[in-house]
C-alpha cells in the first residue's frame, strides 16, 4: 500500500507543476485499497467552476495512465 501511495505522490508532483502555473495546487488525502484516490484541490482550483473537469480529465487520467490499480479520483 505504501508503494502505491509513493507512486501516486510521484505523479501528483508532475500534476502540481501544471496546476501551480494557474495558481492552484492539489493535496493527496488518501489512497484506498480499492484504487480510489482522494485529493483536495487548493488555491485557485478550489473555487474554479472547471475543477471537476480538471479532476476527471487531467488528474484522474494521468493517475490511471501512470499508476496500476487506480480506479477513480475523488475530491474531498
Amino acid at each position: 500500500m505504501e508503494k502505491l501511495r509513493r507512486e501516486v505522490e510521484s505523479v501528483l508532483e508532475v500534476i502540481r507543476n501544471a496546476l501551480r502555473m494557474e495558481g492552484g495546487d492539489i493535496e493527496l488525502v488518501d489512497v484506498a485499497e480499492d484504487g480510489v484516490v482522494s485529493v483536495k484541490l487548493t488555491g485557485s482550483c478550489a473555487g474554479c467552476p472547471f475543477s471537476q473537469m480538471t479532476l476527471k480529465n487531467f488528474v484522474e487520467r494521468e493517475l490511471k495512465k501512470n499508476v496500476d490499480g487506480i480506479k477513480e479520483v475523488v475530491a474531498v
